[in-house]
């Protein structure tokens, strides 16, 4: 009997003493790594096993048992968060897993600019280093059918804004997410816009949208210049928008817009032209497509650069030539 309760005290103070270690193992003593930092995948569904195995092959020592044990000892085993961590040591199990539970996930950022074209935006898709690119070989019309687009032409579809994601997710989710909120701004912005706009359709107040983002140089005169469009449209006068003529020429503008430049028919030249051009011109913001449904009610079908950023706005063809002369050509009124 006593050598039975010799053995029992025996295992239980081997049972204390492995707790214990494993305790001091858990919340104090930081886990083996490789090199540090380091970056470890977890995706959605992984279970304790292979949450180790990732850590692993990441060189984190982890234990599949001791990780399994601690993760259904605290209750999480289904609160460990997918994406991208990144791990610096020193780092106990007990942060490592308070940090997978909170989610405490690296995130890289793309900025999308209002009123790049859409070339810009592939440009700096691909340039970006945490992105897969899987658009890269895809044509514009082939990436738009690969994110559920309607559309066949890809300028103007897509929403400038900060994107965030988990390093290696592919850049057609980057493309899927900016067209979606281009489009749910857009579809909004037309069911408020105000009654009698010469526009046909949601498409057509976009196509506006960003003439009037590539030709505002001052915010508080979005609302204007969208006014003497669609004035100019209810009278049928040609846009003569600059912007578009320039889109229209491609790598053929040097940055200089000459005479014969306007006078050169494209389906952009709108100087040549009656109307909208067949496609936006730029990626608009929200501001842009706001303005093109909420346009001023002004009777304004001029504006000028006043070289400051502003324009100034006239009724008639007059008070536009010594607006032109005043601040472009610099005479006295």
């Amino acid at each position: 009997m006593n050598r039975l309760l010799l053995i029992l005290a025996l295992l239980a103070a081997a049972t204390v003493g492995v707790v214990a270690f494993a305790w001091h193992s858990y919340g104090s003593a930081p886990l083996a790594m490789q090199s540090t930092p380091v970056r470890v995948k977890i995706e959605r569904g992984m279970t304790a096993a292979t949450i180790a195995q990732a850590m692993q092959r990441s060189g984190v020592d982890v234990p599949s048992w001791k990780l399994s044990l601690a993760l259904r000892l605290r209750g999480d085993a289904r609160s460990v968060k997918a994406g991208v961590y990144e791990l610096s040591s020193p780092i106990t199990l007990a942060s490592l897993l308070d940090r997978m539970v909170r989610g405490d996930v690296v995130q890289a950022e793309l900025a999308i600019i209002e009123g790049w074209t859409f070339r810009q935006m592939r440009a700096s898709v691909a340039a970006h280093p945490e992105l897969l690119h899987d658009s890269v070989a895809l044509s514009d019309e082939e990436l738009l059918r690969r994110i559920g687009a309607e559309e066949t032409t890809a300028e103007g579809l897509f929403f400038p804004s900060t994107y965030r994601f988990s390093p290696g997710s592919s850049d057609l989710e980057v493309y899927r997410q900016s067209y979606r909120l281009l489009k749910s701004s857009l579809e909004e912005a037309w069911a408020a816009r105000k009654p009698g706009l010469p526009l046909a359709d949601p498409y057509q107040a976009l196509v506006l949208a960003s003439i009037v983002e590539k030709e505002t140089g001052l915010d508080a005169d979005r609302t204007k210049i969208s006014a003497v469009f669609v004035n100019r449209l209810r009278l049928g006068m040609p846009l003569q928008s600059d912007p578009t003529t320039i889109y229209g020429m491609g790598e053929r503008f040097d940055g200089n817009l000459r005479k014969r430049d306007l006078q050169a028919d494209t389906p952009y030249n709108t100087y040549t032209r009656p109307g909208l051009p067949p496609t936006p011109i730029a990626l608009p913001g929200k501001a842009s497509i706001l303005a093109a449904t909420q346009p001023d009610a002004i009777r304004a079908l001029y504006f000028v650069a006043r070289g400051d950023g502003s324009s100034e706005f006239s009724d008639d063809l007059g008070a536009h030539n010594r607006a032109v002369a005043r601040y472009q050509l610099k005479k006295s009124p």
